[in-house]
């Protein structure tokens, strides 16, 4: 048992194919694991899944996959060397699945391995998992994750095979992994709806700057969950509402917080305003009551540009054009967000007609350096001119990207260069 043990933990040997038995999945070790729970007398198993590793792979290959499963399974394996001290091993589950296990093998009758120590590794795992989730899945998943877990415990009976148990074991700790998975949905959702329903959404407002005079021309509305929540960042808070279909509501909230915090806002500026094509179906957002609403923060039609976001593509031009052209015989504007991002498309750019075309900060970040950049936008320009339409270059980090704005003849430029951004009032 303690060569095992030593094999495991601190010297991997290499198996007749090269590999390191650590990499070898859980199918080829059976006959192994078998006469170490055989020996110990109980085994215990904390699986950890990584549904996100199929997405991982349909986006960026094979070898994305490959490389995410080796650094989840090396970290897994820090951690319990960390934190076990007697046998066990860590071993990825079968092709086709991913997820990595941990198998602890302890003597039947020990009280404290299913009480204490299983549950106590368990979390354990999950914190340190959670909070360098990014740094094992970098570059490929960038933002926190929770990886799902599932535990299952087998007593050694002689009147079952070995393979008998230890299948059995792996089938419970998935059943387990499943009922995580399952409770941490219901317990995102039911967070998201109480978020949704008190409003407590917040808006930050980044400043969009004249090029030529460095002035403030307007302020992007941007939404932002309650601070400290699993939701703050607009990925997660968007994220988690398109996967729990609450996508609409949402937007609704979003878009009362954005004309909500803009109290005493700046005269003579403009309000970006992010909405989506289902926007026309909230009986906050027709006529009269919008109406009502800007009063009460003394704005005008005038003083307000509907962003198009780019969460939600337009599946009907005819209707989308019928809302656009009502709204903007109002005096409300319309500019086209990240344009050259992939979301924003030719099709969009001339079904829209936008007064702002908004180019993403792939196009921006380091254009001084750039010819290809800079002539991709120049050509931009020259379309938006023909449109009759004002360009805003996103994601300004430098001076000199600014500069070659100007020089370019792009009139706008937004990002962290001007400064984070940030609510109008303090209280907000």
């Amino acid at each position: 048992m303690t060569s095992t043990l030593h094999a495991d933990r601190k010297m991997p040997p290499t198996s007749g194919a090269g590999l390191p038995e650590l990499d070898r999945d859980v199918s080829l070790r059976f006959a192994e694991f078998g006469d170490r729970f055989e020996a110990a007398g109980a085994v215990g198993l904390v699986v950890v899944g990584a549904p996100m590793i199929a997405e991982i792979e349909r986006r960026h290959g094979e070898e994305a996959r490959v490389r995410c499963l080796e650094s989840l399974h090396a970290r897994i394996h820090e951690v319990a060397e960390e934190r076990l001290r007697t046998d066990f091993a860590v071993c990825l589950a079968e092709p086709g699945y991913d997820e990595v296990m941990v198998l602890l093998f302890r003597k039947g009758s020990s009280a404290g391995f299913f009480r204490t120590e299983m549950p106590g590794f368990r979390q354990e795992l999950e914190r340190a998992l959670q909070s360098e989730g990014q740094q094992v899945f970098y570059p490929y998943q960038r933002g926190g994750l929770r990886l799902p877990t599932g535990v299952a415990v087998e007593i050694r009976n002689p009147q079952f095979g070995l393979a008998s148990q230890l299948r059995r074991l792996i089938d419970e700790a998935r059943r387990d992994c499943a009922f995580a998975i399952e409770a941490q949905r219901r317990e995102v959702r039911h967070d998201l709806l109480e978020m949704i329903l008190d409003h407590r959404i917040y808006s930050v407002y980044e400043p969009i700057v004249e090029v030529e005079s460095r002035t403030v021309y307007g302020y992007e509305a941007l939404a932002r969950g309650a601070e400290g929540s699993r939701f703050h960042s607009p990925v997660s808070l968007f994220g988690a509402a398109e996967e729990h279909g609450l996508v609409f509501e949402l937007d609704c909230v979003c878009r009362e917080s954005g004309l909500r915090g803009a109290v005493d806002f700046p005269a003579g500026t403009k309000l970006f305003l992010n909405i989506r094509p289902t926007t026309i179906h909230d009986p906050n957002f027709q006529e009269d009551r919008l109406i009502e609403t800007l009063q009460k923060r003394q704005l005008a039609p005038t003083d307000v540009v509907f962003e198009i976001s780019e969460q939600e593509s337009i599946r009907s031009f005819a209707a989308f054009r019928e809302m656009r052209d009502f709204y903007r015989s109002l005096g409300f504007q319309f500019a086209l967000d990240d344009t050259g991002a992939g979301y924003a498309g030719l099709e969009e750019l001339l079904e829209v007609e936008p007064d702002y075309i908004k180019i993403d900060r792939a196009m921006v970040s380091g254009v001084d350096q750039d010819p290809a950049r800079q002539d991709v936008l120049s050509a931009v320009l020259q379309l938006a001119d023909k449109m009759g339409a004002q360009v805003i270059g996103e994601g300004l980090d430098t001076l000199e990207e600014l500069e070659m704005l100007g020089r370019l003849g792009i009139r706008f430029g937004q990002g962290w260069l001007f400064g984070h951004p940030t609510p109008l009032r303090a209280s907000e």
